[in-house]
């Protein structure tokens, strides 16, 4: 099985777009929507949801008011300004935690002498396993404010494996993140293979830059797609060349067109809604990139050969 994620140094820059085309144009894949904060994968490929299961990770602290003597020691004690006195002036003080501002620390929990704190673990949102018109979609939902996006990630890459492996799929698709945060490590961590989707902006470049740091450093090996390579062809020059210096391969240029909007009214991938112009593009840059993972492939049997009749000796 071979994990292809698809990342990008910003956002805007078409990543979700192309892994949609990739999702028609690979005949068979699972796919994982990894964006988690702003997962729109699902607006083209039109999901229907299979399984729908509850995301918990971390704590949140809860004041019990009835035992709360309204001594102010929690917030004294919080470095997050999370809890806040409640309550007329008049009447004797209480104390209730701004959820949005809990860290899910403890403190609080843990030096409340009226041990009135409670500390349950926090539902933070959703993950779903669905089926599309391109095969099975792992993709999840982060509630409003929650964070532990990396983990969630991680679930949604391990479910998509385990689907992989009873559908008898050789690739899982993942639709990355952008930037260089959690939940882009968690997107590229043990990767076979990184698409990097940029454009020709000062800051595509800038952020091509960090992005390809990171994969390098995960020693995941790198692929660079420019997309709307044609609004500012000496960046695109540059952003080339830059590629080139770094070792990095190039999957090929994506023209600027209309044609991607009006797919996304629709509902489609551009590759579905066109055959020629930026589809005729997409084709080739997959084209390279399925290549890739074909040699990778080829390069791991060769190697658990070798090592396999080294083992008879």
């Amino acid at each position: 099985m071979q994990e292809l994620v698809i990342i990008s140094g910003k956002g805007g820059t078409g990543k979700t777009s192309i892994a949609a085309a990739f999702a028609v144009l690979s005949g068979g894949a699972v796919l994982a929507d990894c964006d988690v904060d702003a997962a729109d994968l699902h607006l083209v490929l039109a999901p229907e949801i299979k399984q729908r299961k509850e995301f918990r990770s971390g704590h949140q602290a809860i004041i019990r008011q009835a035992e709360c003597s309204g001594c102010g020691e929690c917030e004294r004690l919080c470095r997050f300004g999370a809890v806040r006195l409640s309550g007329a002036k008049n009447e004797t003080p209480k104390y209730v935690v701004d959820p949005a501002a809990c860290e899910g620390c403890g403190v609080c929990v843990w030096f409340c002498p009226k041990q009135a704190i409670d500390f349950p673990e926090q539902a933070c949102g959703e993950w779903y396993v669905s089926q599309t018109r391109c095969g099975p979609l792992v993709h999840a939902k982060l509630g409003i404010a929650a964070e532990n996006s990396g983990k969630l990630v991680s679930l949604v890459r391990s479910r998509a494996r385990d689907v992989a492996k009873k559908h008898e799929l050789d690739l899982v698709l993942i639709d990355g993140s952008p930037g260089i945060g959690c939940p882009v490590i968690a997107s590229l961590t043990g990767a076979n293979l990184a698409l990097v989707v940029t454009e020709p902006t000062l800051s595509g470049l800038h952020d091509l830059e960090r992005v390809s740091d990171l994969a390098g450093h995960f020693r995941v090996e790198t692929l660079v797609c420019i997309n709307k390579w044609d609004i500012n062809e000496s960046l695109t020059s540059r952003i080339e060349a830059t590629a080139r210096r770094r070792g990095l391969k190039l999957a090929g240029r994506v023209r600027y067109e209309r044609a991607f909007t009006e797919a996304q009214i629709k509902g489609q991938s551009i590759v579905e809604h066109s055959a020629n112009g930026a589809a005729t593009d997409i084709r080739r840059v997959w084209s390279t990139t399925a290549e890739t993972l074909e040699k990778q492939a080829g390069a791991a049997n060769m190697n658990g050969r070798l090592e396999h009749e080294s083992g008879k000796y």
